[in-house]
């Protein structure tokens, strides 16, 4: 149902080229009202600064393996979005993740042996170039407002990251994550369809959690992550249901009342 992202490069991502000024003092970053890479991409990672606003449109599951990412679910099958359409507009009720709105850009270690990230960005992406029009990358010597912007931004998303982790390692600690399965029935249908190769915390553990940790979770706010995940999950079915409704997904040709 969802892997994590290829350790090669991050999702979405074709190559990777640093910015600087010496080869692209006279570039710009032109704006999109569409969002190809997303075609088609049925997860996408989240940080937990992000799961009040996702759990309202996403499930928030995690991925599969010995490294859990948590993941916003746009679809319940590979190569299904329902968010999506075919030329990459996206539809406008929804909360965009940090993880979408940080494309092209990324912070990466040019240098294995340093700890400093510089700005890089995707060249495939065909956002940043040569253009007339678009958003300034650098003025004179310096980077300019915008590429200072999404330098914040890249760097607030990494701090976000490490919070992410620390929240996952915690799960594991604990042994709160399970493999997770959902089967979901349509009217008219006698097998369910059933979904699985993802985790999700479990219930029954997290009952019988010691007080004390218990009351450390509720203090220091990861107690309402959890329950924002939890909560979430009540939206695969949704999710199911605009697939269906939109001839994606297994059940595309069968009735649509989701139960």
């Amino acid at each position: 149902m969802a892997t994590a992202p290829s350790p090669n490069l991050p999702l979405f991502y074709q190559d990777l080229m640093p910015l600087n000024r010496r080869d692209h003092e006279k570039w710009r970053s032109r704006r999109t009202d569409t969002a190809d890479w997303l075609i088609g991409q049925h997860a996408v990672p989240l940080t937990v600064d992000e799961f009040g606003p996702a759990q309202r449109h996403f499930p928030i599951i995690f991925s599969a393996g010995n490294r859990p990412v948590p993941l916003a679910l746009f679809g319940l099958n590979e190569g299904v979005n329902v968010y999506v359409d075919d030329k990459g507009a996206i539809s406008n009720e929804i909360y965009i993740p940090a993880y979408i709105r940080r494309y092209p850009f990324l912070l990466a270690k040019l240098d294995p042996n340093s700890e400093t990230m510089s700005l890089c960005f995707d060249p495939s992406s065909k956002l940043l170039g040569d253009f007339e029009e678009g958003d300034t990358l650098f003025e004179g010597e310096e980077p300019a407002d915008f590429t200072k912007g999404v330098m914040q931004f890249c760097e607030r998303f990494e701090e976000a990251g490490f919070r992410t982790q620390s929240f996952v390692d915690e799960l594991i600690k604990h042994d709160l994550l399970m493999d997770g399965e959902v089967a979901i029935t349509q009217d008219g249908l006698d097998q369910p369809y059933v979904y699985r190769g993802f985790k999700m915390i479990n219930q029954e553990k997290l009952r019988d959690l010691r007080g004390d940790i218990l009351r450390t979770w509720n203090q220091n706010g990861m107690l309402a992550l959890i329950f924002a995940h939890i909560l979430s999950l009540d939206l695969l079915r949704v999710i199911f249901a605009r697939q269906t409704a939109q001839g994606k997904g297994p059940g595309a040709g069968a009735p649509q009342a989701v139960n």
